[in-house]
């Protein structure tokens, strides 16, 4: 269940078309290569591009490339972003469209892979180099690998697995790839690539009261959360948190990418998307919801999250799609046990916050002087040892 971008033209690049002075046979040895144009000495033809390196340090040179790391708004940018969501507020869906769109979010997500199959999405390269508990676990060991096993909840037409199996070693592997959707499961059926040794995917909803087909509780090492948490509805939330904390291991972690408050994708949407604050239904009939550092960080760590409870997420440190991006996170380990304000009626389970951050990104169209703000969630939470 893959979240479509909604701004599809913005592509991420590093740099094309650039009027640098340096000569294609020169390299300037004091620019370092994130910073480069030249063919010789830049990062943009590694894979994947090493996000998070290329900081605005001087604000005058701004429009030298399409993208830059860790930029935060302006007051400029949040004023109008605020003028925004008050449009919004004003203008929100009817009560008719809310309950059909509600009522049956799977529908809509059928006709989505409908129309836009395996080809929509870019193969999320990025995810070993972010997570890297996917490189032991896909990782030759001694023994010829140890058993291991993935779950990826929202797995769309497969742009994350895939990509997973294809730089695996590790002949004991199984990534179980579940998706609500039955078209999105059958188009990673189809593919070329499925390989039943090593992938089984299942139609499944995170949010029922019933585990995925084939896992059992406490079987699994890793799960895989990318741009499907925002798919649900608030009231979802907490049966599928308690699911994910079913299926995994006393020590299993969960790799989690999101959107973020404030991200270019809210801001944008016009009159009669806003369902309620924060989530919102998108041209195609699917929704999508925008989180706050502490809303997140409350909702694994075990304290129900409350309406109205979290800060803006805009006081924190790029086309609305969701790959080719990478994240700086918080180290060390949380729980929800010290400042909880109601853990004792509180039926979430409680997972260490391994690392919880806030990923920003500046685009630039440099052609028309545009600054475009991007801002994703990026975690991993684990499930104690001791439950």
């Amino acid at each position: 269940m893959s979240t479509p971008p909604s701004l599809t033209s913005l592509s991420i690049s590093t740099g094309e078309g650039s009027n640098s002075a340096i000569e294609p046979n020169s390299v300037s040895p004091s620019l370092p290569p994130h910073l480069s144009h030249s063919p010789l000495n830049n990062q943009k033809v590694s894979a994947p591009f090493q996000f998070g390196s290329r900081r605005l340090v001087d604000p005058s040179s701004v429009y030298e490339f399409n993208a830059w790391d860790h930029v935060a708004p302006s007051a400029a940018d949040l004023s109008h972003a605020e003028a925004q969501y008050a449009s919004q507020r004003m203008h929100p869906v009817s009560s008719f469209d809310a309950a059909r769109f509600n009522a049956n979010p799977v529908k809509w997500w059928n006709k989505f892979y409908t129309n836009n199959t395996s080809n929509f999405f870019k193969d999320r390269k990025w995810l070993q180099q972010e997570f890297p508990v996917l490189t032991e676990l896909t990782s030759a060991q001694d023994g010829g690998g140890s058993k291991a096993r993935i779950l990826e909840i929202g797995a769309g037409a497969g742009n994350t697995a895939f990509p997973i199996l294809k730089a695996n070693q590790n002949p004991n592997l199984m990534i179980y790839a579940c998706d609500f959707s039955v078209t999105a499961v059958n188009l990673i059926r189809a593919s070329v690539d499925y390989d039943e040794r090593f992938i089984q995917a299942e139609v499944w909803d995170v949010s029922s009261e019933t585990l995925p087909p084939s896992v059992t509780e406490n079987s699994i090492d890793v799960v895989l959360l990318i741009f499907i948490f925002s798919a649900l509805s608030p009231q979802q939330w907490e049966q599928a948190v308690k699911n994910v904390y079913r299926v995994l291991k006393p020590g299993g972690e969960v790799c989690f990418r999101d959107y973020g408050r404030g991200d270019l994708a809210q801001v944008r949407f016009r009159k009669g998307r806003y369902m309620e604050e924060n989530f919102y239904v998108r041209g195609d009939g699917t929704r999508v919801y925008f989180f706050a550092e502490d809303q997140l960080r409350s909702i694994w760590a075990g304290i129900r999250a409350v309406a109205g409870e979290f800060k803006d997420g805009n006081d924190q440190d790029g086309p609305a799609g969701e790959h080719n991006e990478s994240s700086e996170g918080l180290n060390g380990v949380e729980t929800g046990i010290e400042n909880s304000k109601s853990l004792e009626n509180s039926t979430l389970p409680i997972f260490e916050i391994l690392s919880l951050g806030v990923d920003r990104r500046l685009l630039v169209n440099r052609q028309k002087q545009l600054r475009m703000h991007r801002c994703w969630m990026q975690g991993r939470f684990r499930k104690p040892l001791k439950t």
